[in-house]
């Protein structure tokens, strides 16, 4: 309170009444205060109009949901108005720069190390605010910039450029005399995301594949004299499946290499810290990159599952390295022994060089975000053995899917992942600067479920529900079972990893996918669409069992993982006819593209709203660990006084 005011309101406590014969106790004044927020609170987005949609998303929400579910329900919220999908119009326009494969803010601003934030501030309890003009004033701390000041009507939300991180004094004044004045400093969060499909958000494009509600696409005839015609087929002028034509209405991605998406569950748990203090921003650096391991992904190079011209040149260790210097260069470091564990992790014996960033120059990580493991132990492998009924096509796949498809393999798989990440904690803590005693602001995220039912114990049974893009597909519950058992290992492996080297390990989202598994739909007529387990083909009469431009790919469903046939009606991925003749061996119209489409394009891979889900998991935990650090939001949420979910639940 400024002096003024508080002179103000002690004079006016108690007056003498007229005509009265005592003193008569009047209410004091309401002392007029000043309340702000970040203008635009999650840097990422370059637009601040795009931070508002989610912010004013999350504000609506009841307070119940603020605190347990923020993220699904504005998901949910966000999908009822936005029948494409909400990123379509946001994608675009971030401080990601796809060419350079850097994270750079188009209007030139710094990203990495930002000088100010832009602050809206507003005063409150002023009476009849309309018809009164307040002078604003700020006074910046540090002597970086000069103090502003504006004059405006007191209704009006007021906009400052606020020194970072000294802050300013601001200031109103009505009438020449103060009222109300507040110490305005931004707390500004570094948030990394590392990982693999399920960090990227793979499944889960920017702008989804569009169909036309007229033409069809023919695959030619499976051996067997199966026919593969009738098929959705995308819009555009194209002419063959593969053209230049046809590869031009791909989907869209932020990174179309990486299949990195905004959809990603790291990135919305950078976005929610963003959303839920007024006076806390978020960078955001993510490179997570579908079919990444712990060795090539996050210490080697790895280019992702899509061709590009220009594919990302660093590691992600070494990606996140050279953001963290910013400005500065990170140089090249050669690590000839100190990663490979005594030659148990062959990969990285050897000519391993990875970037570092001298500390002195190095910004310093918040919140380190990982997922990864799961193909380290070939588990999407297996999942291709799983529903490939034709041992022809799974040795087919090898050259995309890898060779490791059974239970020996797997569980080799794990005992070498524990070596990994052994490695990956030298690595966070050597290269990236993250301080041994505060090892965890390292989240290590568990993979759901994929096929659970709802009594959570029994599987999805033997089948082709959701899968019959392709006749080659069918869902064998006893492999499914066995894919079920490693993935409680692998469960088992990163608890203890997490426990070992004190990350904190994130699994509470493993209960909310039981009954949202792969099979969870319906195949009858008169469904609800998002629902149906069905792919439409077009036969004499008509589409059956609805029109492809009908579907939506984020619409709110009972499954939250991508099915084969979701998988293809969402990212509907092909490669140039070029591409399949000259690697592959292969025609241009082949079914193998039906194969690539309903795998490549994110089968077995959570949904948006899975994607949500999994969100609000890690930011429980983010939470206890921002607040552990004298981190956490200055004024608890609405609802603080419930309970939050337990987020140390396993499925056994």
């Amino acid at each position: 309170m400024s002096r003024t005011a508080a002179l103000c309101m002690a004079l006016l406590v108690s007056v003498v009444v007229p005509g009265s014969s005592s003193l008569a106790q009047v209410a004091p004044l309401p002392v007029p205060t000043i309340t702000w927020h970040v203008e635009n609170s999650f840097r990422f987005f370059s637009d601040a109009a795009d931070t508002e949609v989610h912010r004013a998303t999350f504000l609506a929400l009841p307070p119940e949901d603020q605190l347990q579910r923020p993220i699904l329900a504005s998901e949910q919220a966000l999908s009822a108005r936005h029948e494409d999908g909400w990123a379509e119009t946001m994608f675009r326009d971030t401080c990601w720069n796809a060419r350079t494969n850097r994270f750079v803010c188009k209007d030139g601003r710094s990203y990495i190390n930002p000088k100010s934030h832009r602050v809206a501030l507003k005063i409150n309890k002023v009476d009849e605010a309309a018809g009164l003009s307040c002078t604003w004033l700020t006074a910046p701390h540090g002597g970086a910039l000069r103090g502003d000041v504006v004059t405006q009507a007191c209704s009006e939300e007021v906009h400052f450029e606020i020194p970072y991180p000294d802050g300013a004094a601001v200031s109103v004044e009505i009438g020449g005399r103060e009222v109300a004045s507040e110490e305005v400093r931004v707390r500004d969060l570094l948030v990394v995301g590392m990982g693999d499909s399920f960090a990227s958000g793979e499944g889960n494009p920017d702008v989804p594949v569009r169909f036309s509600r007229d033409r069809t696409a023919d695959y030619g005839e499976r051996s067997g004299g199966v026919d593969l015609t009738g098929y959705p087929a995308r819009v555009g002028p194209w002419k063959q499946i593969g053209d230049k034509a046809f590869i031009q209405e791909n989907a869209r991605w932020t990174d179309q290499g990486c299949h990195r998406s905004l959809y990603s569950h790291q990135l919305r748990v950078a976005l929610q810290l963003g959303l839920e203090d007024d006076h806390r921003a978020v960078t955001y650096v993510g490179v997570a990159c579908s079919g990444s391991e712990v060795t090539y992904g996050l210490f080697l190079r790895y280019a992702g599952n899509e061709w590009v011209p220009n594919p990302t040149d660093m590691s992600q260790i070494s990606a996140i390295a050279s953001a963290q210097c910013d400005e500065h260069e990170a140089p090249m470091q050669d690590l000839p022994e100190a990663y490979h564990m005594d030659g148990t992790i062959p990969e990285l014996k050897g000519g391993l060089v990875l970037r570092k960033c001298d500390p002195i120059n190095a910004r310093k990580i918040d919140l380190m975000l990982v997922s990864v493991g799961g193909n380290d132990v070939g588990f999407s492998r297996l999942l291709a053995n799983s529903v490939l009924s034709d041992e022809s096509t799974l040795r087919k796949l090898g050259g995309w899917f890898g060779q490791v498809h059974d239970l020996d393999d797997a569980s080799l798989g794990l005992e070498a992942l524990i070596l990994r990440y052994k490695s990956l904690n030298r690595a966070i803590h050597y290269l990236l600067h993250i301080p041994w005693e505060q090892s965890d602001r390292v989240l290590l995220t568990a993979y759901p479920g994929l096929a659970l039912q709802g009594d959570g114990t029994s599987t999805c049974p033997d089948g082709v529900a959701g899968m019959d893009v392709l006749p080659d597909f069918a869902l064998s519950e006893a492999k499914v079972r066995v894919g079920t058992w490693i993935a409680d290992k692998l469960n088992n492996a990163m608890k203890e990893a997490a426990e070992h080297y004190q990350w904190t390990f994130v699994d509470g989202h493993r209960r909310e996918f039981i009954g949202r598994g792969i099979c969870a739909g319906t195949t009858y007529d008169g469904a609800n669409i998002a629902d149906d387990l069905r792919l439409p083909r077009k036969t004499a009469e008509g589409w059956r069992p609805y029109n492809p431009a009908d579907f939506k790919a984020y619409a709110s469903r009972q499954r939250w993982f991508r099915t084969p046939n979701d998988a293809f009606m969402t990212g509907n991925f092909h490669v140039a006819a070029s591409l399949l003749q000259k690697v592959l061996k292969l025609d241009a119209f082949s079914w193998f593209q039906l194969v690539l489409a309903a795998t490549y394009s994110g089968a077995f891979h959570p949904t948006a709203e899975g994607q949500a889900a999994i969100a609000d998991a890690v930011v429980h935990k983010a939470r206890g660990v921002l607040a552990k650090y004298g981190q956490g939001p200055e004024q608890p949420l609405p609802a603080a006084g419930i309970a939050a979910p337990s987020s140390s639940i396993g499925l056994q």
